[in-house]
């Protein structure tokens, strides 16, 4: 009996309304393969107007299984060349404090930014900017379902809990992520900063410290 002739039957003997479960729910979710497919729909994104200046955009780089996940800015001109989020100078002291605080290596977690496209001559991206590139990032946050999302500097606090906030004020603690507030949001500085101002670095470690606690207990 087809489908057709079965909902008939059904629907003679009172039966109206049946629901029917995806066979994709009961198979392992390929999520490097669906970052994948949502890359290949971004790459020619023209929704605000840093693509007349971009590269190419950056997507995210990282391990899609990750708990953890961190989120700059935007692109700078290393990353815009490389096609890879934090690959220049700040990309490396993240590197080096993923290792020696978190006791982890780079491709263990996820790294992105808030405006996949970099803005002209590094300035900070506009808020007009940051609501277009929002919904990619909204996206790989539903894919890679991380427990803990890092966000490195002020513009991305923004543009993952959707308000205006200052760094210095707020670094070190953590909020709830507010489309999933099983997810935690932690804040602190950007690594660019940090190496503008080399005495902030220690409070960079304490943060990552603070960080790596908050992933233990997830």
């Amino acid at each position: 009996m087809g489908i057709k002739e079965t909902l008939k039957a059904l629907e003679q003997i009172g039966i109206t309304e049946i629901y029917m479960m995806s066979e994709t729910k009961d198979k392992k979710e390929d999520r490097e393969e669906i970052l994948r497919k949502l890359y290949e729909e971004w790459k020619d994104c023209k929704k605000c107007d840093l693509h007349k200046s971009r590269t190419q955009v950056v997507p995210g780089d990282g391990n899609p299984y990750s708990p953890l996940m961190f989120v700059g800015e935007a692109p700078g001109e290393e990353e815009d060349r490389q096609g890879k989020p934090f690959v220049g100078r700040a990309g490396q002291l993240l590197n080096r404090l993923i290792r020696e605080v978190l006791g982890m290596e780079r491709k263990e977690v996820y790294i992105t930014n808030v405006c996949k496209c970099r803005p002209p001559n590094n300035r900070k991206p506009t808020p007009l900017e940051m609501r277009a590139c929002f919904p990619y990032l909204k996206k790989e946050i539903e894919v890679i379902q991380p427990k803990v999302i890092c966000c490195l500097g002020a513009t991305a606090g923004e543009g993952i809990l959707g308000k205006s906030l200052k760094i210095t004020k707020v670094r070190g603690q953590v909020f709830l992520y507010p489309f999933n507030p099983k997810i935690k949001v932690f804040l602190t500085y950007h690594p660019a900063y940090v190496l503008r101002n080399p005495r902030e670095e220690e409070t960079l470690i304490k943060d990552f410290q603070k960080l790596k606690e908050l992933i233990s207990q997830q």
